[in-house]
């Protein structure tokens, strides 16, 4: 018996990738709505050809990366009957979480429901009643979501600010998709921010089924690059992420630092924080650090981590080889993330 609720349906996707001058928004302004249906097209194709699957060890985001409903996952429901090609989740956030845009809160919810799509990551939908009515302004603008049926969009105002289809509400919902009837849903990064309580969300709603352990080991680690040994250590951290494979992280001090050359390149990302690169030798971006990593996972700050794909990684011997499907995958309107969407430091 399901102890989840979830929706479902079987029928090709409706949605369309060509666009017309109707669906065109100002100059410079992000479509938010083209780049909602491109998602969803995509997602079926994908899901067409490889159905959702359960966790094989440890828990994983649900529906993106390699987790149980994503396109790339890694196992299978041991069911007797085919699941739907398409699988869609809902539930509770049980966090009040809210929306700031044009320098107020146009959003503040204890009752926010969090979709999970194949492909995607969780989405955070709103009750009408929670948000600033002068907030949304309905546009003509409609789109149909292959699930969830007629989407309609806004435009998000506050103050002299605006965002088009900044936000959007589905309302044409099939029976079995109740659960979203009279809830908006933001898109990301067309807002200035989102938070549970007084801290920031940055990069996407938060999944309470993502998780990141971090162990000490006590294995042989060597790196190189062609006769070159770069690390040497018997004392490797490996960090599990859900939906990636274990990256293993070395202390500096067992790190030949004259081999490594910093580069310019940062990356973002909304669990562990800004990223520095590396290149060593010809490699370019052959290894990373997080050099003031959130304190949740405060314990690769300053270490090292090596591309088995770029240099040689051998664990007690046996060469690392990044596995299929590991690179992390945009997903949508709240992907792409910069270096910009970090938040400060926190002073004191």
């Amino acid at each position: 018996m399901w102890t989840f609720r979830a929706v479902f349906e079987t029928k090709t996707p409706t949605a369309s990738l060509s666009g017309s001058d109707e669906d065109r928004i100002p100059e410079n302004q992000p479509d938010w709505s083209q780049q909602h249906r491109i998602d969803s097209r995509f997602c079926c194709r994908v899901a067409r050809s490889r159905l959702v699957s359960l966790i094989g060890g440890r828990v994983v985001g649900l529906s993106w990366q390699q987790g149980p409903l994503s396109p790339g996952a890694i196992g299978r429901f041991l069911v007797p009957e085919p699941l739907p090609k398409r699988l869609l989740y809902a539930e509770p956030l049980r966090r009040r979480m809210r929306v700031r845009f044009g320098g107020t809160w146009i959003a503040d919810s204890e009752d926010v429901l969090l979709l999970f799509e194949p492909g995607h990551y969780p989405m955070a939908y709103f009750p009408e009643a929670d948000v600033s009515p002068d907030a949304l302004q309905r546009s003509e603008h409609t789109t149909r979501h292959p699930d969830l049926g007629l989407t309609s969009w806004y435009t998000v105002r506050a103050g002299e600010k605006s965002a088009p289809r900044g936000a959007w509400q589905h309302i044409d919902l099939p029976v079995y998709a109740s659960e979203l009837q009279a809830r908006v849903a933001f898109a990301w990064p067309a807002m200035d921010a989102f938070y549970e309580e007084d801290e920031r969300i940055v990069g996407h709603a938060a999944d309470s089924y993502h998780r990141i352990d971090i162990r000490q080991a006590s294995r042989r680690l060597v790196v190189r690059h062609h006769d070159r040994i770069i690390a040497n250590t018997k004392r490797p951290v490996v960090l599990y992420e859900s939906g990636f494979a274990p990256r293993w992280y070395i202390e500096r001090a067992d790190v030949d630092e004259s081999a490594l050359t910093p580069v310019e390149h940062q990356t973002f990302c909304p669990y562990k924080g800004l990223c520095s690169y590396y290149d060593i030798g010809g490699a370019r971006l052959a290894a990373w650090s997080y050099p003031d990593a959130y304190p949740q996972v405060g314990r690769i700050s300053g270490l090292v981590s090596f591309e088995p794909d770029i240099v040689s990684v051998q664990l007690d011997g046996t060469q690392l080889r990044l596995e299929q499907g590991q690179t992390v995958i945009p997903h949508g309107p709240d992907r792409d993330l910069t270096v910009a969407e970090a938040p400060p430091p926190v002073s004191g």
